[in-house]
């Protein structure tokens, strides 16, 4: 059980909630520019999935934002979760589709060395990003921010797996990669998805925040 957390610490956290959101949805509308620019030049599913990660994340940051612009934002707790999920949902669904469509021969992948570096960015930014988020929200007991959180952590992997995926294309011309890089992702945001659904959220950084505990 965490101590309980004063008015003044409380007013503190709420400002840092403000600012980690407006970060996030600043960064992520250029991300999602670039990315779904770059990835429909080079009919790529994972990173055309990549941009529409960055755009539910500037939902979900946003549907946060909202949450803390009200007076109680603990009352809207549960249906700001739900939201985050339903997002979750919404990207798998047509990150799945996108990816069907270039295994089954329709769309053929092209290099792209622009996705290549926003992959890389985001794989610098999102883990200091989300760490911070999330540790702010389980200090708050706010399931919605530590939802938040956990979407930016989804970006993680999937920076990751497009990253690779777009790199074995481009080495070694294995179009197949993408999608399969994107079907992880989308297996990845059903799971979250559910998560949030069910209001189960669970710290991702496991060690990390057992060691601050300490």
């Amino acid at each position: 059980m965490s101590a309980p957390v004063s008015v003044e610490r409380r007013e503190v956290l709420h400002r840092r909630v403000r600012f980690i959101v407006a970060f996030t949805i600043s960064y992520n509308v250029i991300e999602a520019i670039v990315a779904i620019w770059a990835g429909s030049m080079a009919s790529s599913a994972a990173l055309i999935g990549f941009g529409l990660d960055s755009i539910v994340e500037v939902l979900s940051a946003a549907a946060v934002a909202w949450q803390f612009t009200r007076k109680d934002p603990e009352r809207w707790e549960k249906g700001t979760v739900r939201a985050i999920g339903i997002a979750f949902f919404a990207l798998a669904a047509y990150v799945i589709i996108d990816a069907i469509l270039t295994l089954s021969g329709l769309e053929e992948v092209d290099n792209s060395p622009l996705g290549i570096g926003i992959a890389t960015l985001s794989l610098i930014v999102m883990p200091v990003l989300a760490w911070f988020e999330f540790r702010t929200g389980r200090e708050l007991g706010s399931k919605s921010v530590q939802a938040d959180a956990k979407q930016l952590l989804l970006c993680i992997y999937l920076s990751g797996t497009v990253l690779i995926g777009l790199l074995l294309n481009s080495l070694f011309g294995w179009m197949w990669a993408d999608s399969v890089a994107a079907l992880v992702v989308a297996g990845l945001a059903i799971r979250e998805g559910i998560e949030a659904w069910r209001g189960d959220v669970e710290s991702p950084f496991g060690a990390l925040d057992d060691d601050d505990d300490d």
